[in-house]
């Protein structure tokens, strides 16, 4: 049970991270009612075969923008708090740097453009598509630099509302205009949504640089200084897509299709883990900069501890009633049920590994990143050892098409145990704190998920998932919840951290 520090600072810190907690929970469930009507629009609308494609576009894309961020996501907080210049200018340097890093990568896709469409005839403006990279980069970039003056509104309004419904909403309507290209467009609208619903409020924060000009040799620096974190931040995101990739090549699209839509729920969870890094990252640099590793230990603990119990009740709620949730976006899509389930333990295990990360990115990120590659290396070999094994057994593609989620919970397992370790090493304290009540509390939320998929699919998700969530809350908050975990509930005021 979490006991209430006497340390000033380390009560500062868990306020800090318990509003940014509470800001993203809520944040989670406007993007979860966002996110389903999109499923919804693309699964009915559009089909499984249109949707594979436009995942599979989308994924390359993103992991190209994932590359021109240069690690900011997590390495801008460091950034800031060394820095000796106005702060308005290390970002404007950030920006610039993600910008001239876009340029560079949109400009091999356009060169390239089978890398988004393998296997598929690509149509006029789909050329252009690689465009969309800057405004995914800068989006990231400037709600980082929100994030270190704890700014997760800004986060919350961009990647739960605007987005989300922007796509929503596009889908929709594009659907009169093309079958062929309206989720592309639509996509590609929700981003440039979200990119001024984040230079908005950063412009609001920080206001215009002043007496900035570039530095050729500081950005260049900076990308340096930021390769290990740049090259961590893209083997994590690669974990969770290049199962669609390995997809891609043994199955068709609508195969892909449907167990894009899988990924998609199951990837809701993540997103608060995600994001706790922009508030994660300043507090545990601060932390580090005092020489404090047991307060980081603290704070890698506590926020595991919330990420992990929300992510166990939201695997239940969203996993039990499995087949009813697919069910919404189209009955061809209820076929992705098993792989939905092992992706909703992928999280549960990553959350482990994923928040140690958020301190070894600090402390030891050339290690961080030898672990993250050799994790990807092992979720590569499991995924095609899976593929060929459920083959051989004669399974049907849609129980093979669960490989890749079986060899993803697998590898984030190791990872999980092994990034523990080494933190824990580090900062001579244990990183990981384990409670029983979790144990009960699923049970209890299992035994009525159980009992909720005897009923009609209607009443199973009206019923049967909320009652899931709220007896598996209800145990947490009265067996496994002490005082700090309860701050998460409490509205504390936080001070933005100051300039130099």
């Amino acid at each position: 049970m979490g006991e209430r520090t006497a340390d000033p600072n380390q009560g500062r810190d868990i306020a800090a991270l318990a509003k940014g907690g509470r800001t993203n929970f809520f944040g989670f469930l406007l993007r979860l009612a966002a996110r389903l009507p999109f499923l919804f629009i693309a699964g009915r609308i559009y089909g499984a075969s249109t949707l594979g494609r436009f995942a599979y576009a989308v994924l390359v894309v993103e992991f190209a923008a994932q590359l021109a961020t240069l690690g900011l996501k997590r390495g801008l907080a460091q950034q800031l708090s060394r820095a000796d210049d106005p702060h308005v200018n290390v970002v404007a340097d950030a920006l610039l740097a993600g910008m001239i890093a876009s340029m560079g990568v949109a400009a091999v896709l356009m060169v390239f453009p089978q890398a988004m469409f393998p296997n598929s005839q690509i149509n006029g403006l789909e050329l252009l598509l690689p465009l969309i990279i800057f405004a995914v980069a800068g989006s990231d970039i400037a709600l980082a630099a929100l994030a270190y003056r704890l700014d997760i509104g800004a986060t919350v309004r961009a990647r739960s509302i605007i987005e989300p419904w922007t796509i929503s909403i596009a889908a929709f309507a594009l659907s009169y205009y093309s079958l062929r290209d309206g989720l592309i467009l639509s996509y590609v609208l929700s981003m440039v949504a979200a990119l001024a619903a984040s230079l908005y409020p950063l412009w609001r924060s920080y206001g215009l640089p002043q007496g900035w000009r570039p530095h050729p040799a500081r950005l260049l620096q900076l990308a340096r200084q930021n390769v290990p974190l740049a090259a961590a931040d893209a083997i994590e995101w690669a974990s969770r897509r290049i199962d669609i990739a390995i997809l891609g090549l043994f199955f068709s699209p609508a195969i892909v299709g449907i167990y894009y839509v899988a990924q998609q729920v199951a990837s809701l969870p993540q997103k608060l883990k995600t994001s706790f890094d922009p508030i994660l990252g300043p507090v545990i640099t601060r932390n580090l900069e005092e020489g404090n590793k047991k307060a980081v230990a603290k704070q890698v603990a506590q926020v595991g501890f919330w990420i992990i119990a929300a992510q166990i009740g939201i695997a239940l709620a969203l996993g039990i009633p499995g087949e009813a949730v697919l069910g919404l976006v189209g009955p061809k899509f209820v076929g992705g049920n098993t792989a939905l389930a092992f992706l909703l333990a992928a999280e549960v295990v990553a959350a482990t590994a994923a928040v140690s990360e958020s301190a070894l990115v600090y402390t030891a990120r050339h290690r961080n990143l030898m672990i993250s590659m050799g994790m990807i290396v092992v979720q590569v070999a499991l995924t095609f050892a899976m593929v060929f094994l459920l083959r051989s057994m004669d399974f049907s593609k849609l129980h093979q098409a669960a490989g890749p989620a079986i060899a993803l919970m697998l590898a984030l397992g190791i990872a999980s145990i092994v990034k523990a370790w080494l933190l824990s090493r580090i900062l001579g304290a244990p990183v990981f704190e384990w409670r029983w009540a979790v144990v009960w509390a699923t049970v209890v939320a299992a035994t009525i998920g159980f009992v909720a998929t005897r009923v009609p699919e209607w009443s199973e998700l009206a019923l049967g998932l909320p009652l899931i969530l709220l007896s598996y809350g209800y145990i947490i908050w009265t067996r496994g919840f002490g005082p700090d975990d309860r701050a998460l509930f409490r509205k504390v005021e936080t001070q933005p951290l100051p300039e130099p």
